[in-house]
């Protein structure tokens, strides 16, 4: 037995492994290594449902109605509108529907097996149950198996449990496919392939759970639903009241059908398509990959956040913070790998530091490596961490004589060193052989437990004569010993982090560890970065409530919450329980393991630095830093981004009032005053002048006051939008609109009644348009803030808003300037008064905005009071 093999670490290794016939005839009868796939829908499915959804449906039937009534531009129009919008949405779809496929990435393409007496290279796919695997450092498991022989095997398992240290496999344990050997090599019998594999069941999980619908999804389905209803009824009674006046029933139809289509705001959804295109810019500027345009908004309404904690909340980085010793403290200060670092502490204390951690060294494999000009870790982080806390310190320790690898069984390393025999090892098993030295020891260990620290002890051997052998040596561990040191060892907090959980409570927003690592060091870290806090919840996953209710209730602390041990189920079911509690949820993961979860949250965040690529393709945003606080400034423009929704969607609904004023003049005035706009005016209002506008209110950036106190939980057509639009904005473009349609139309001689002369007509609809558009320009600045006047809002924040409005005004001159374009659409160019009243609307309708907000101002002020 060499110094790499320890006594239990043998089993039957020289067995032969099976036949190639044997391994054929298994793989016709069971089927290829490979993770089952679910079905994928057909890409002509995702278009069709992404053409075919109500609002779709809706312009479809308008655009065809259009096409009745001879209006076959306002219908090639609509066609195009919905085209762009399905094709758009549908780009987005296709890549969200990857998740589960990305499975089989995971599996090696090739792997060493032994057939026939003889080793030999085969595809991982042939790989069948009773297959002797050989592994080496750095390679993936293709298969369920369990160790036949162990070589200092340390296999990572983050990928499946959550545990972030790699974990030590003596022979006879079991390895699952997917995960990969930090470093020794083994061999392993194939149990279970293919679906039969742990892997698998995670696959399952993914499959099952699916994204529900996004805040923005359901409140857009409202309000396109509530738009359509009261299109379709003011279509249908304005049609009825041109039957009543004598109309042809065809003409009565076809009046009904153009009003209707008026009415719809064809350019709404694209709107909100551009808007979160925007906001997913911002995002990934800020460090934030969205993969799903909804997440945007669906951020900003982020109630409750299920955080990871290694990599997210910490910096992945193993780190020997501080070296107790008996003579005192000392402290090798550095950044993340590299070796380079300043020592503080008694030059006594020092001194021992330096050959304990030497000979903590010369027991460990791990090493810094040097690799495109920087410091990477190379094995066990823990045990990359003593090596460079070995450098920093000083140490000059030459490589050992003998050395005995950690096993799980031992929990202990050792090596002999110029003769002397060092000891590393967990202080339960190193501290009871120190004597007097253990007392002072263990008052230390329990203060470091308290922080969350992980700690070695490193002693040597009182024994003057060295051992011959591995075994030899590693029977002096129980002879006494003389104590060096403990190693504090602790992976920690990123910066800013601390200032990030503090504005999520500012905001409103509950924050929760999720974690595969034990209680006592989760809860020590979520107490360090202020998750945590006095009476603050601590759980392991096994022993969470079975009740959903419970669970939430246990959860939803204000103080914050500690779940530790978590399994992939816990977390899907997690999940679920607070979105049924009336929270939405942010899920953050990287491994294969939090797929599931990622997908069923309302948000899945990944890593994308160190996650895995099932992780990144389950999730809606993908953190490129893998950064706790790039969560915080995307749920600050996720809620800009709804507030930007709000801003123009006023802004639409103000000029929907103003279109459906002439309608209902003409209704009320029984057809004694003609209709001031015809549909195409309508529709070159909607998709011409105020597209552009609406794009740059999309654009507005985050106020300072974004994430001061919870998001309130508005609809986005709340209230106070509709009062805005309906009651205040709106009816002051609609009533200048057809004051100034009148005042043209009695200049030229018409009188109540008469039908009006063509020229005269075309110049006060003209008219009646440049109210209208003029009006929108000067709502685009007031729709940039709910409380403040437009005049009180720097110009230069948003300069998309002064070049939309500068193209707007350019349209405005070529609907109403080219001879052509005027008479397709129904207008003139008007006169000099007809220019008066068209400025006149646009300040009447910022005197009005000012009036209005001044008075819910002073409405909150009482309240409050």
């Amino acid at each position: 037995m060499t110094a790499g093999q320890a006594e239990g670490d043998v089993l039957d290794d020289e067995r032969d492994g099976l036949t190639s016939t044997a391994a054929a005839d298994l793989l016709a009868r069971i089927g290829p290594n490979e993770l089952p796939r679910p079905p994928r829908r057909p890409w002509w499915r995702l278009l069709v449902a992404q053409l075919t959804h109500f609002f779709a449906v809706l312009l479809w039937g308008a655009a065809g109605l259009a096409l009745l009534a001879g209006m076959p531009t306002l219908a090639l129009a609509i066609a195009v509108i919905v085209l762009l919008n399905g094709v758009f949405a549908y780009a987005q779809e296709h890549r969200a529907d990857q998740a589960a496929q990305k499975l089989g990435s995971l599996m090696p393409a090739n792997t060493r097996v032994v057939r026939d007496g003889r080793t030999e290279e085969v595809p991982a796919t042939e790989v069948v149950p009773g297959d002797v695997v050989l592994l080496e450092a750095g390679d993936r498991v293709p298969a369920d198996g369990t160790l036949l022989r162990s070589e200092e095997v340390t296999v990572d398992e983050s990928m499946l449990t959550g545990e972030s240290v790699p974990v030590h496999k003596p022979a006879g344990t079991v390895v699952r496919a997917a995960t990969f050997l930090v470093q020794g090599s083994g061999r392993v019998l194939v149990t279970a392939t293919g679906a039969r594999t742990e892997v698998a069941s995670v696959a399952g999980l993914i499959s099952g759970a699916h994204r529900p619908p996004s805040p923005l999804d359901r409140e857009l389905d409202r309000l396109v639903r509530i738009i359509a209803a009261v299109a379709l009824t003011v279509g249908i009674v304005l049609g009825v009241v041109s039957l009543l006046l004598g109309g042809t029933v065809t003409g009565a139809l076809l009046f009904a059908v153009g009003v209707s289509v008026a009415l719809v705001p064809e350019g709404l959804l694209p709107t909100v398509t551009l808007s979160l295109a925007r906001g997913a810019q911002r995002m990934a500027e800020s460090k934030a990959l969205v993969r799903h345009l909804e997440a945007v908004e669906t951020l900003g309404s982020t109630t409750f956040i299920c955080t990871d904690k290694t990599g997210t909340l910490t910096r992945n980085e193993m780190t020997v913070v501080e070296v107790w010793t008996p003579e005192g403290c000392a402290v090798p200060g550095g950044e993340g790998y590299d070796p380079e670092g300043t020592v503080s502490g008694e030059p006594a204390a020092v001194r021992v530091a330096a050959e304990a951690a030497g000979a903590a060294r010369a027991c460990v494999t791990g090493r810094a490596v040097l690799a495109d000009e920087v410091w990477r870790p190379a094995g066990d982080p823990m045990e990359v961490a003593i090596d460079v806390a070995a450098a920093r310190l000083g140490s000059d320790a030459p490589d050992p004589a003998i050395r005995v690898p950690f096993v799980t069984e031992r929990r202990f390393s050792a090596a002999v060193i110029e003769e002397r025999s060092y000891f590393l090892g967990a202080p339960e098993r190193i501290l009871p052989g120190c004597g007097e030295a253990a007392a002072a020891a263990t008052t230390v260990l329990d203060a470091y437990a308290d922080e969350g620290r992980r700690v070695v002890a490193v002693a040597r051997s009182r024994s003057p004569r060295p051992p011959a052998t591995a075994d030899e040596l590693a029977g002096l561990l129980d002879q006494p010993l003389e104590l060096l040191a403990l190693l504090a060892i602790e992976d920690p907090p990123r910066d800013g982090v601390r200032e990030a959980l503090e504005s999520c409570r500012t905001a409103g927003i509950r924050v929760a560890m999720m974690t595969g690592d034990n209680a006592r060091t989760a809860a020590a870290i979520a107490t360090e970065v202020d998750l945590l806090r006095p009476g603050g919840v601590v759980v392991e996953g096994d022993r969470l409530p079975s009740d959903d209710k419970a669970l939430a209730d246990l959860l939803d602390d204000p103080r914050g919450a500690v779940v530790a041990r978590v399994t992939p189920a816990d977390k899907l079911r997690i999940a679920n329980a607070l979105r049924l509690h009336g929270h939405v949820v942010a899920m953050t993961g990287d491994g294969v393991n939090d797929a599931a979860a990622l997908r069923g949250a309302d948000v899945g965040v990944a890593m994308g630095l160190g996650g895995s690529d099932v992780a990144r393709d389950a999730a809606d945003l993908v953190l490129l830093d893998d950064h706790f606080a790039t969560i915080v400034k995307a749920i600050e423009l996720g809620r800009a981004t709804y507030a930007n929704i709000r801003r123009f969607l006023t802004f639409h609904l103000t000029d929907n009032v103003a279109e459906l004023a002439p309608f209902a003049v003409w209704a009320l005035s029984g057809g004694s005053i003609p209709a001031a706009l015809g549909v195409l005016q309508i529709l070159a209002l909607d998709i011409g002048t105020d597209m552009l506008p609406a794009l740059a209110l999309g654009a507005e950036p985050p106020s300072r006051r974004t994430m001061d106190g919870p998001r309130r939980r508005e609809r986005v057509a709340s209230g106070s939008v509709l009062r805005r639009a309906f009651l205040v904005l709106g009816p002051i473009e609609a009533a200048v609109a057809v004051a100034a349609f009148l005042w043209v139309l009695t200049g030229g001689g018409w009188s109540l009644g008469e039908t009006p002369d063509a020229t005269v007509l075309a110049r006060a609809s003209g008219t009646a348009f440049a109210v209208i558009a003029v009006a929108q320009v000067a709502n685009a600045f007031a729709c940039r803030s709910e409380s403040r006047p437009a005049w009180r809002i720097d110009p230069r924040r948003n300069p998309l808003v002064s070049t939309a409005v500068a193209v707007e005004l350019v349209l405005l001159a070529a609907f109403l300037g080219l001879p052509w374009l005027a008479e397709m659409l129904g207008g003139s160019w008007p006169s000099a008064q007809g220019w008066l009243w068209a400025l006149g609307g646009g300040l009447l309708l910022l005197l009005g905005d000012w009036l209005h907000k001044a008075w819910r101002h002073a409405r909150r002020r009482a309240t409050r009071s």
